[in-house]
């Protein structure tokens, strides 16, 4: 498994594999629900403004030449906070057909070395509290609970 930084000309495969994620995520929370009834529907922008951002980087996941997923990492700072330097792991999806194979959590041991590479001192993720899975995952690769997000919607 590798991770190859994406370029412009995967925004299509960036932006049908978020799809997949994100439209996997309305389960969970009707906050979650997407305006897009398909991938075709979504703007490539979103992913094209990353590739001109020095804090956000896409990767493909890939297998034998084969993209079987991605993943999305940005750096932030906490000045205040004795870990100050962090990586997020935006989003991480490996399709369906692919799963179950390890590849997530090699995804996530390769996005720990590039974030120790670019000078962080942790890597952080959120997840929706009902995805079992997703959370499992987190725990099995040594991330700890910290924190729960609540929302609400303003009427």
């Amino acid at each position: 498994m590798e991770l190859v930084e994406a370029t412009e000309d995967d925004a299509g495969t960036l932006v049908e594999y978020w799809f997949s994620l994100a439209s996997g995520m309305e389960q969970y929370s009707r906050f979650n629900e997407l305006v897009y009834d398909g991938a075709d529907e979504v703007p490539g922008d979103a992913f094209r403004d990353h590739f001109e951002r020095d804090d956000i980087r896409d990767y493909l996941v890939e297998v034998d030449g084969e993209t079987v997923g991605f993943l999305t990492l940005a750096e932030g700072t906490h000045p205040s906070r004795e870990f100050g330097r962090y990586t997020k792991l935006v989003n991480l999806f490996v399709a369906a057909e692919h799963r179950n194979r390890g590849y997530g959590t090699e995804a996530i041991e390769r996005a720990k070395g590039l974030a120790k590479e670019r000078g962080c001192d942790h890597l952080k993720v959120s997840c929706e509290w009902g995805n079992a899975a997703a959370r499992r995952l987190y725990r099995e690769t040594g991330f700890e609970e910290k924190q729960v997000t609540f929302v609400q919607e303003l009427g």
